[in-house]
């Protein structure tokens, strides 16, 4: 199973360098509109079998034009929301600097927990059963390998990542996640295999479209554990 992590379109938030958060009504701007648009031609090209996405309106309108493009019904999935920032939430991200808990954000992420709000290792717990359970969903629904589409939030796609490369929540500063961006996992029954990591150009088909491996679930060049490969 491939899950396709794509995050929203730049949103008018974004080009107000303000923290959206849950707010309602943040819609994507004119270039999220055209990023939008672009995910036709940069994922239409693959198998894809459902979208998933959060509930905010910036995820809806970012997979509007893929979902037509495909005649597929968007799953609303409450558990891939963005953060619940409490009372950082609307603020300007200049402002949010200055906060103490900044700098846990960025190098303690496992122990930030946002004033009135939901800490990062829940938003990691919830994302995570979130796309497992789905993933397991529609492979039991297709009864094999199917390309599915989970459109969310930065930080949640990073907490995602960060759990699919078997890393801790306080790496996962490290991971980038730009509007639009697209990041692929695949599933196996042995582990997870990061595919992409914020892929933001055309057509994302090479990598997804690999002759399996003559070995079960493990990709032909991870087939040789640290001896020659003669």
């Amino acid at each position: 199973m491939t899950v396709l992590l794509v995050r929203h379109g730049r949103s008018t938030s974004n080009t107000a360098h303000t923290l959206a958060g849950r707010s309602e009504g943040v819609d994507l701007d004119d270039r999220g509109r055209e990023q939008a648009s672009g995910l036709v031609d940069r994922l239409g090209g693959l198998p894809i079998r459902a979208i998933v996405r959060s509930p905010l309106l910036r995820c809806e309108r970012t997979v509007e034009p893929l979902a037509a493009a495909l005649g597929l019904q968007p799953v609303v999935e409450d558990r891939i929301i963005e953060v619940d920032y409490g009372s950082w939430t609307g603020r300007k991200i200049a402002e949010l600097v200055k906060e103490p808990l900044w700098a846990v954000v960025q190098q303690q992420p496992s122990a930030a927990v946002f004033p009135d709000g939901e800490g990062l290792a829940a938003v990691q717990a919830r994302a995570v059963a979130a796309v497992r359970e789905h993933d397991r969903r529609l492979a039991d629904e297709h009864g094999g390998d199917v390309v599915w589409v989970a459109c969310t939030h930065g930080d949640v796609i990073k907490s995602v990542l960060a759990d699919a490369l078997g890393t801790h929540l306080d790496s996962f500063q490290r991971i980038n996640a730009d509007p639009a961006s697209v990041s692929a996992i695949r599933y196996t029954p042995m582990r997870p295999f990061v595919i992409h990591v914020n892929h933001t150009g055309g057509a994302l088909n090479a990598a997804l479209n690999q002759p399996p491996s003559e070995t079960k679930d493990v990709p032909a060049g991870d087939a040789v554990v640290g001896g020659s490969t003669d």
